[in-house]
């Protein structure tokens, strides 16, 4: 198929690497040069913008950081039309980016008005997942256009569900992140008390992945520097989920419980926690290197 990939960051661009390598004919386009010329030394097309990459593409997949950057892409910004309004066909649109569900609806709801299918399709299983192709996608949107999206998905990612109608996808993975972000603050804390009174990290983490700790943060993904090789902990934590993201995606948990007058105590702290690790400079950190916030002192 003829897709075109935009956002070529962490995890766009070993998405759109992977759509590559499965045979299909990929068009990018990233406001970073260097992202493009990365996936052109892999094969892809380039766009010297989102609306030349969409050009005769049948489907459309973006990759973004935040709400702001989805509905600027297709909506436009500071009077300056949006992807919507250019395209020169109906192809189907593929956002896999993590934004709120009422973003995603919005976005959905003008795209329909055109006559375009729209779904949202946040995605989780990390950097790893998304250069393995085995990430999950979390799919949101119309059944029939479910169904035809998930071949492409399918290049991508190992698990792929549909959550129900738009914006349902990006419900799921609130959800989801919401509760990676205590885990992540729960292991870390438990490894930093086992150090601090003597435990080896490696032995401690072997014996709580055994047991009833054990959770994907802690198997898959150890925060402490030096347990697991490959990990962004074993990098210095570069590279990865940033800090700035589950920062992000908490709060977009925050206000959904806000709207939906729900208890979420344990995710309002892992909010608190990764807002105040991002404050003192983490940002740009894989949201493993929380663990340095309990490491203070040492």
């Amino acid at each position: 198929m003829n897709i075109a990939f935009i956002g070529l960051g962490n995890m766009g661009a070993p998405m759109a690497s992977n759509l590559i390598k499965a045979g299909h004919s990929v068009t990018v386009f990233d406001l970073v040069e260097s992202a493009i010329q990365a996936l052109e030394s892999e094969g892809a097309k380039r766009g010297e913008s989102a609306e030349a990459a969409a050009r005769g593409a049948e489907v459309i997949i973006s990759m973004l950081p935040a709400g702001a950057h989805v509905k600027g892409l297709y909506l436009g910004r500071n009077g300056e039309p949006g992807l919507l309004d250019a395209l020169d066909g109906k192809p189907l649109v593929i956002d896999a980016s993590t934004i709120s569900p009422d973003d995603a609806r919005a976005v959905a709801a003008a795209a329909a008005e055109r006559g375009i299918t729209w779904l949202d399709a946040p995605v989780s299983g990390g950097v790893g997942g998304a250069k393995a192709g085995t990430l999950t996608f979390i799919v949101g949107g119309d059944s029939a256009a479910f169904d035809t999206a998930r071949p492409v998905l399918e290049a991508m990612g190992k698990n792929i569900f549909h959550a129900g109608e738009n914006g349902a996808g990006q419900v799921a993975k609130i959800c989801n992140n919401m509760l990676l972000g205590i885990l992540m603050s729960g292991t870390a804390e438990a490894l930093a008390l086992g150090v601090k009174n003597g435990m080896d990290p490696s032995v401690l983490s072997e014996i709580m992945k055994q047991s009833s700790g054990g959770n994907w943060a802690l198997n898959v993904y150890n925060p402490w520097p030096g347990v697991m090789e490959g990990s962004a902990a074993s990098r210095d934590y570069q590279g990865g989920f940033l800090t700035d993201l589950m920062a992000k995606d908490l709060g977009l948990a925050w206000e959904l419980a806000l709207g939906s007058k729900s208890s979420v105590p344990m995710g309002s702290q892992a909010r608190n926690l990764f807002a105040l690790h991002s404050a003192q400079g983490n940002g740009a950190l894989d949201f493993s290197s929380i663990q340095n916030l309990y490491r203070a002192g040492e």
